[in-house]
């Protein structure tokens, strides 16, 4: 049976394929058009997935939806009603789209769908998911529990923000919500967009700019905006914010509690906006381990799973591991509404045809994360010699070692082999690579390459069998969700001249052996390397660590900033051309600025 899930019309669009609840193929629809967080219909994205099986559209049993339209709708009405005659603009702006498009969501996917087959049937295989549940079968069904916890937050599905499920066999079943305005994400997005990041984007801005600061307006979040009860539950107080009816999400009693305006856009940090990230941080933290720790009291169940734009907070993900609150812990590497695309195709699979699960081949049933498309390598030639590029075809063992060797001379190297990655990490597949032990390779990448903030903290991408040697992480990291801590032994005091460092200077300090990948706090954001999941990429460590020691590299996303991570080759080398990168491996073959 093929089930083709889809997301759309609000940010991250993507499709995913399965048949009999084996994950074929995902990909997010702005890896195709290059247009980041595109919420357009995922055209590309689904005629990829269908590419990828070798199937036409016609041979789909389900399409799935991965909300309900009538839901949201019913919410935006209730809503404004409650909030009269606030919110009449915002009110005049919506409807006219709702009942032009979203309110007949059924006859425009119909529509663009046989835009792909004309002629074509298609009204009785199209369903409706409603989010929260797409979200919990993202987490649950490719997770490897029989049964397990299911934790969802993020800004608003229909009305759900918070939601608990209990996952067990192919049934899933809600057992408690928080309904909107009252949300964990909408509330760290309103703090995003005051610090000056964009809303479903700088999420993770805010995350790595917390441990610059120090949690100054916690208390002061707690008792004016966030009333938080012992269970987890909680409810924000509406007066101090303007998402229910307005254009922002803050309004001018919010700028009063905290004694100043937003940032704007590309202006300096301040040590005011550090220290507004860390206190948000430090309660949506306390929100997430006060749910996480009532519910497991109160269900008994060892496992737990977490999905929703929330568990890509991977700082909080690393906080409620060393909690040991639960016995396991998995996280969907595309929590956020790409992966809810998958979660819509599992939730037909599963819950409307019945179908059992199988048990995975691998550790899990994500294949790695690698669902996206790949290249061949006489393409990529074909390619470069169009354009006209100087390259070397290398062995695979010459490819590694090259690479390997570049690493140590502390080049930094575009890494662009087999298929892409579905989620928002890059994993070694689409990456950029760099050498963890020098000081310099932070400040380069960030600079030169991505050209992004300074403040930004790299992830390491570790030999699973090494992890330990490193960091305090009691369980494989596969995706990079979880942040832990880099083992004392490694770290190192700060001179005399670094501790006079403030706010922003800090990231020039050096604070252990493997400074690149250490944090201001000295934490990291790990992804843990197998040789099962990835051999070439674990061979690539490997041999690095034989030629310096260290069973690790930096690794981030190949893109730069405001961009989506590469799909093809043409995409490629436009980064590689416009970058400070100094190699490019793509397929077999090297590229160099630099030709001796």
């Amino acid at each position: 049976m093929w089930v083709l899930g889809i997301s759309a019309y609000y940010h991250d669009s993507a499709a995913a394929l399965v048949r009999d609840g084996e994950v074929i193929a995902a990909a997010q629809e702005e890896r195709f058009c290059r247009q980041k967080h595109h919420a357009g219909f995922p055209i590309r994205a689904i005629q990829y997935c269908l590419r990828e099986a070798e199937i036409t559209l016609d041979q789909l049993d389900h399409i799935v939806f991965y909300d309900k339209p009538f839901l949201k709708f019913e919410r935006l009405l209730e809503t404004y009603h409650a909030f009269a005659p606030a919110g009449f603009r915002s009110f005049a702006a919506a409807m006219p789209v709702w009942l032009k498009e979203k309110l007949f969501q059924k006859r425009l996917l119909l529509r663009e769908l046989q835009a792909l087959a004309p002629g074509l049937e298609l009204h009785g295989r199209l369903l409706f998911s409603e989010h929260h549940l797409s979200h919990a079968a993202s987490a649950f069904y490719p997770s490897p529990f029989e049964r397990a916890l299911i934790l969802v937050m993020d800004g608003v599905g229909e009305w759900a923000t918070s939601s608990v499920m209990l996952g067990e066999g192919r049934e899933i079943r809600v057992l408690k919500e928080l309904h909107f305005p009252h949300s964990l994400g909408l509330l760290y997005s309103a703090f995003t967009a005051f610090c000056g990041f964009k809303v479903n984007d700088g999420e993770y801005k805010l995350m790595g700019l917390a441990p610059y600061g120090e949690p100054v307006y916690a208390d002061l979040i707690r008792e004016h905006l966030v009333d938080i009860a012992e269970d987890g539950s909680f409810r924000l107080d509406m007066r101090y914010f303007n998402y229910c009816t307005g254009l922002t999400m803050t309004n001018r009693r919010f700028e009063q509690l905290f004694g100043r305006g937003p940032r704007q856009p590309e202006a300096d940090i301040t040590q005011s906006d550090m220290d507004l990230a860390c206190s948000i941080q430090q309660v949506a933290e306390e929100i997430i381990l006060k749910m996480a720790a009532s519910i497991r009291r109160e269900y008994g169940v060892e496992n737990l799973c977490l999905a929703g734009g929330v568990a890509l907070n991977s700082v909080a993900n690393g906080k409620l591991l060393r909690s040991g609150l639960f016995d396991g812990l998995w996280i969907q590497p595309a929590a956020g509404d790409a992966g809810a695309a998958l979660g819509a195709a599992l939730v037909a699979v599963h819950l409307y045809c019945q179908q059992q699960r199988r048990p995975h081949a691998e550790p899990d049933g994500m294949k790695g994360a690698y669902l996206g498309p790949a290249f061949a390598d006489d393409d990529i030639r074909q390619l470069l010699e169009q354009r006209g590029m100087r390259y070397q075809y290398l062995a695979e063992d010459e490819l590694v070692a090259s690479a390997a060797q570049a690493l140590a001379e502390d080049k930094v190297i575009g890494w662009f082999q087999g298929r892409m990655e579905f989620g928002p990490r890059a994993l070694g597949n689409r990456s950029i690579l760099g050498n963890p032990c020098s000081a310099h390779t932070q400040l380069q990448m960030n600079l030169k390459i991505k050209f992004r903030e300074s403040f930004r903290p790299f992830a390491p991408s570790v030999l699973r069998e090494d992890a330990a040697d490193y960091f305090d992480l009691a369980q494989g990291s596969p995706y990079m969700q979880l942040v832990a801590s880099v083992l004392p032994a490694r770290r190192r005091e700060p001179s005399a001249e670094e501790r006079t460092l403030t706010g922003i200077q800090r990231v020039n300090a050096v604070r252990s052996d493997i400074p690149a990948v250490t944090h201001v706090d000295y934490s990291a954001r790990v992804q843990t390397v197998s040789a099962d999941t990835n051999p070439l990429f674990h061979r690539l460590i490997s041999r690095f660590k034989a030629l310096t020691g260290y069973g690790v590299v930096v690794n981030t996303s190949f893109n730069v900033r405001d961009e989506p991570i590469v799909c093809t080759p043409q995409d490629a080398l436009s980064c590689y051309e416009k970058t400070a990168l100094d190699e490019l491996y793509i397929g077999r073959f090297r590229l160099m600025k630099k030709w001796p």
